[in-house]
């Protein structure tokens, strides 16, 4: 039987027939820890990609509100949600999960542009 092994992450997994499996005990560990790490490393990311996204409400805020426009934008979100769920289909991703986070995304900014609009009620900004 032929065996194609590759690394990953410092561990190697042999693959027969499609069915991929560990050489030892101490494969599947280091695997298992380094991929954890990283998954830490990728959160750790995506907080502060949240954090950055959420801070980009200020300037939304005042310029709907200097503009005249609702802090809900239909078409805007719309075309958002279209976008991730044309691109969760072609990265193979559930196309329903990753709108939910969309979706939750784009409530923490409409919060954060009330809560902005709420403060700035006099209109000095």
């Amino acid at each position: 039987m032929n065996k194609l092994y590759y690394y990953q992450f410092g561990g190697f997994l042999k693959s027969n027939d499609g069915i991929k499996s560990f050489e030892s005990k101490n494969e599947a560990e280091i695997l298992l820890n380094e991929s954890r790490k990283r998954i830490d490393e990728i959160d750790n990311a995506l907080f502060d990609l949240i954090s950055e996204r959420t801070s980009l409400a200020e300037g939304i805020a005042l310029s709907k509100h200097y503009l005249g426009m609702p802090v809900y934008d239909k078409s805007r979100e719309e075309a958002i949600h279209n976008k991730i769920k044309r691109m969760a289909m072609e990265n193979d991703l559930d196309e329903d999960i990753i709108d939910q986070i969309i979706g939750m995304l784009t409530i923490l900014s409409k919060n954060k542009q009330e809560e902005i609009l709420r403060r700035n009620v006099n209109g000095q900004y």
